[in-house]
């Protein structure tokens, strides 16, 4: 080939990459606000971007009943959206964050340890999002730096004197909005996560009532801020942003002031996004821990092996082949049932009497065959273990599944 020539394909080919979008991302959690609230409400900024993509009602809590059940309380289901696992996995069990078990990866660790070059950055009306829950700075956590905080002004008295009716915290979520929407718009980070509280405090204080109501209606304007600037960056730089927004779990029905625990109202929350790449599990009750799948599948970034085997999420963008695996054992016959999304494809199954993982450790599985993904069912013969629990891992070409099962040998 002629030098020429050569170099020709080069510039074409250095033009095209340039010509190709950026893949950015910016998730928001607003706190404590019920389906059924964010749906009575007026909300222009959510229904806007609800229209480029979609709003689903969805759960949070686990399994309830079963091995993953997780309270709904605030913390907790801000790391089941981080990790993409349940409380019984990343060890978040209340607001206290006493033990997160860092062995299951954020959001964040994902990205850089896909991407190094990634800028990160975090807006949160709560410190312990950052130093806590992401773990920033913390061996056991990756030593994971940000590239850009801004966050702890609840500790700041000066600047925002605490009062009984919590309005400090509304002025800190406008702060917190504010500085989003402006960094966002001038220093496009390719990851960030915007939290904002005053909704949960107001819901925690004053119930049902229009006052809520006022609530999430200001908090829709906060929206706003990062919604404008994530259009002027897609306008002016041509990158390709998805937002997604949610809550952390919903109230209790007597009177919207409670939650943590399983009742329909306190699991059932909401999601909103702008991706029109959503596939039908989106509009089928989708988790919280679906949202970091999501998230990463739209930025192309590649979740490591030993992440993804563990995740109990699965990607609401683009193309998925299954969801939902259960598992169950009667008479030493494991019967495994999954929700199929592909017509043709074929799944492997395997097995693991360990969880090393969670200590750092890495699980022996053993397989046990494979089927067709479009049956929904499969069952296998259980060979003879002495363990009463069993890791049960599905594979297809293009994604991981597990579900954990105790098997009751009275």
């Amino acid at each position: 080939m002629k030098k020429d020539k050569l170099l020709t394909i080069i510039a074409l080919l250095i033009c095209s990459w340039s010509l190709q979008a950026q893949k950015k991302a910016v998730f928001i959690i607003l706190d404590g606000i019920p389906a059924d609230v964010v749906e009575s409400v007026q909300t222009p900024t959510l229904d806007e971007i609800a229209k480029e993509g979609g709003y689903a009602r969805a759960y949070t809590g686990g399994i309830a009943g079963g091995y993953s059940e997780t309270p709904t309380i605030s913390a907790v289901g801000y790391n089941s959206l981080l990790t993409s696992t349940w409380a019984n996995k990343h060890n978040v069990w209340g607001n206290d964050i006493k033990a997160p078990n860092y062995h299951y990866w954020s959001i964040y660790r994902v990205a850089k340890s896909q991407s190094p070059a990634l800028k990160t950055a975090i807006f949160s009306t709560w410190l312990d999002n950052r130093t806590k829950l992401v773990g920033e700075g913390r061996s056991e956590a990756g030593d994971i730096k940000l590239d850009y905080a801004f966050d702890g002004f609840e500790h700041d008295q000066k600047q925002f004197p605490h009062t009984d009716d919590r309005k400090f915290i509304f002025d800190i979520d406008e702060h917190v909005s504010k500085e989003a929407g402006r960094y966002i718009m001038e220093n496009s980070p390719d990851l960030s996560w915007v939290y904002l509280e005053y909704t949960d405090d107001i819901g925690h204080k004053y119930g049902d009532s229009h006052i809520m109501y006022e609530a999430v209606k200001k908090a829709d304007i906060q929206v706003k801020r990062v919604w404008d600037a994530i259009k002027y960056r897609k306008e002016h730089f041509k990158e390709d942003w998805m937002i997604v927004i949610t809550t952390d779990h919903g109230r209790d029905a007597e009177t919207g002031k409670g939650h943590g625990g399983q009742s329909e109202r306190e699991r059932t929350i909401w999601i909103v996004t702008n991706n029109d790449d959503l596939n039908d599990s989106f509009y089928q009750m989708p988790g919280m821990v679906d949202i970091m799948p999501s998230i990463l599948s739209h930025m192309e970034i590649q979740i490591p092996e030993h992440t993804a085997r563990e995740i109990d999420g699965t990607s609401f963008v683009g193309d998925i082949k299954a969801k939902a695996l259960q598992a169950d054992v009667t008479n030493g016959t494991l019967t495994l049932k999954w929700k199929p999304y592909a017509e043709k494809g074929t799944a492997h199954f395997f097995i693991s009497t360990t969880n090393r993982f969670k200590e750092g450790g890495e699980d022996q599985y053993f397989e046990l065959g494979e089927s067709e993904i479009r049956n929904g069912i499969s069952q296998f013969k259980l060979p003879d273990v002495e363990s009463t629990f069993l890791k049960v891992l599905m594979r297809t070409d293009a994604q991981f599944l597990n579900t954990w099962i105790t098997i009751d040998q009275r």
